[in-house]
């Protein structure tokens, strides 16, 4: 395999190059008619041989046991390195790690980390998991471009493409009052209610509901329920709040606060609204109570003053229907009509006195003498009772 460092490949062409250019340069070695390693005689003046032994003057020279040879050494000034030169500098570019690729021409480690790097980063930027309950908001640059649905999408590298992931599915609620204390509503009889309530509601629209509303989308919501709910029981009397009625109450609140979001376009659906607590707060239930009271007896009052009146009114009316006969036939026969009607008061008034008043001249009426009372007899002495018995 070709190992690749800065400058051209190590093993398949410089190498053998330098190689080449080494041999080139060293002068070959001379073969005489004596063998490869020579004749052995090095013409000294004396006529004998140089690096022998005396015993050894008249014989060949043993080619085992001449001297080691000196390395050949590339002439200073030539710039062609000799072979361990270049296996030196090979072991050192790849020992070299990171650094290694810098002072030559081949290709660095670091380019393989560079180009890993970025084969990973589009992959995480542009491949998308989008679960079955979650829709992906895709913002282009900061702007809305589109969403993705439920599986695995495709989008332009980060930070061009953003996606967001919503979860529409969730069903989220909150409490009104949050913090758990009371909630004082006036209803339409003056009256003060302490109203507990939860709403329930999720995303519709995600692309409506992260950049149509402003701040946080939650606290919107929550503001408006309360408003519409204040706004139901100030038209309701404190009996239309009890147990039996909170239902449609709660159906109600729940549109009204659907069509406010809806002009709003926040994106959001309200799933309902269940009222939790409708009573009167701690502070104001004796007072209350005494007020129930005396409008309770304020009704009956008025009942019974209904109730004479219209008793009232059919003793009138019977009267008046007598009064329109008498007066009908008064005026058939004025005279008679006048005596019967003298007379008939005269014996209502006489007949509760015990006297009678004889108004008409030489009248000689003989009045009845009042009865004696009865004498009741004696009661018997003591002396009579003993002879008695």
């Amino acid at each position: 395999m070709a190992l690749f460092f800065l400058g051209r490949p190590f093993y398949n062409g410089g190498m053998i190059e330098d190689i080449g250019h080494a041999a080139r340069d060293t002068p070959p070695a001379l073969l005489n008619e004596e063998g490869p390693w020579g004749s052995g005689e090095d013409k000294a003046p004396g006529g004998r041989k140089s690096g022998a032994s005396g015993s050894e003057a008249d014989g060949p020279r043993n080619p085992w046991t001449q001297p080691a040879r000196r390395k050949p050494r590339s002439p200073k000034g030539d710039g062609q390195p000799s072979l361990e030169e270049l296996i030196r500098r090979g072991r050192e570019r790849f020992s070299g790690g990171w650094g290694g690729g810098l002072s030559g021409g081949g290709r660095p480690m670091w380019g393989y980390a560079l180009g890993a790097f970025v084969v990973l980063w589009l992959i995480t930027t542009c491949i998308h998991r989008i679960d079955p309950q979650e829709r992906g908001v895709i913002t282009r640059f900061g702007r809305y471009a589109g969403i993705l649905q439920p599986g695995v999408g495709l989008t332009l590298p980060a930070p061009i493409d953003v996606v967001t992931p919503v979860n529409v599915d969730k069903r989220r609620n909150f409490d009104v009052p949050a913090s758990g204390g009371p909630n004082l509503l006036l209803t339409r009889d003056q009256n003060l209610v302490n109203l507990v309530y939860t709403v329930n509601w999720s995303v519709r629209d995600p692309e409506l509901y992260l950049f149509n509303v402003s701040g946080v989308p939650e606290e919107m919501v929550r503001n408006v329920a309360e408003s519409a709910m204040r706004e139901a029981v100030a038209r309701l009397p404190l009996a239309d709040l009890t147990a039996p009625n909170q239902t449609d109450l709660a159906d109600r609140v729940a549109a009204r606060v659907q069509d406010l979001l809806d002009r709003y376009h926040a994106g959001v659906q309200v799933q309902g609204i269940t009222i939790r607590e409708a009573e009167l707060p701690a502070q104001l239930s004796d007072a209350a109570k005494d007020a129930a009271d005396a409008q309770t007896a304020a009704q009956a009052a008025i009942a019974a003053a209904r109730g004479d009146a219209a008793a009232a009114m059919a003793d009138a009316d019977v009267q008046t229907k007598t009064f329109d006969k008498v007066y009908q036939a008064y005026r058939l026969s004025p005279e008679v009509t006048r005596t019967r009607m003298y007379y008939d008061t005269m014996e209502a008034v006489l007949a509760k006195s015990g006297k009678v008043v004889v108004d008409a001249p030489n009248a000689h009426v003989t009045l009845p003498a009042p009865a004696a009372p009865a004498k009741q007899p004696a009661p018997a002495s003591a002396a009579q009772q003993g002879d008695g018995q």
